[in-house]
């Protein structure tokens, strides 16, 4: 269809769903939508959702632009926030987080091993780490038991929730303020108590994540400055 002056390219999925949804992705746009809905009626959500659409385009076209991030002795990379450095140490083994001279964090690994490799298990080792106490901490603010925690590499979400396998988070989450992985984390843990976004769950976000709104928009744009250290690391996830 024309919008805006611009030819949009878009899936149509049409199923037994009683509402429209629209998503953008690695694949492009879909729009998921009843069975009998008039094109008319779709093609009126998409202009009707212009603004949004522009603005995961362009998240996906800065994400095709970012360089691979080279796993190199003296590279930087956003741990929790901050600069880290990379550093690789001729025969050592095992990985280990130091902190230099200059007051920044270090990850020192081998030079006999795959550099890439070590790096994104030690990120993983260390937002499992970390995001394990803050699950821990916003489930009893709900009220609820310790759920389990498994990390994810999904292109398009940050985390979900399951109530039969628990949370999954995205790793990349510790590339990010401790702040913003903590809305994430509440986001996720509402959905215990709705699993929806109703506004019986935002109203619980609220309750959990006061701030939630502004870390949601602090989220979205730090997300595209995100190396892509692993190679399937093409795409941001999606707003929540």
């Amino acid at each position: 269809m024309e919008l805006a002056g611009r030819r949009l390219d878009y899936r149509l999925r049409r199923s037994a769903r009683r509402t429209l949804a629209l998503r953008v992705d690695h694949r492009g746009v879909q729009v998921s939508a009843p069975q009998r809905l008039p094109e008319a009626e779709i093609e009126a959500f998409l202009l009707a959702n212009h603004g949004w659409l522009e603005r995961k385009l362009g998240d996906l076209r800065s994400a095709a632009s970012v360089a691979a991030f080279e796993a190199v002795d003296g590279a930087l990379f956003p741990l929790e926030g901050r600069p880290a450095r990379l550093v690789v140490v001729p025969g050592r083994r095992r990985a280990c987080w130091s902190v230099g001279e200059d007051g920044v964090e270090e990850l020192w690994l081998g030079d006999g091993v795959d550099t890439r490799a070590a790096l994104l298990r030690a990120l993983k080792a260390r937002a499992t780490e970390r995001f394990t106490p803050r699950l821990a901490e916003y489930c009893a603010r709900l009220g609820r038991a310790p759920v389990p925690l498994r990390l994810t590499s999904a292109r398009t979400r940050w985390g979900s929730c399951s109530t039969r396998s628990g949370i999954r988070l995205h790793w990349r989450l510790i590339h990010v303020a401790p702040a913003l992985a903590d809305y994430v984390i509440a986001h996720e843990v509402a959905h215990l108590a709705e699993m929806n976004h109703s506004p019986r769950f935002w109203q619980i976000v609220e309750a959990l994540y006061p701030n939630w709104r502004e870390a949601r928009r602090a989220l979205a744009e730090v997300a595209r400055t995100l190396p892509a250290i692993d190679a399937r690391d093409t795409l941001a996830p999606e707003d929540m």
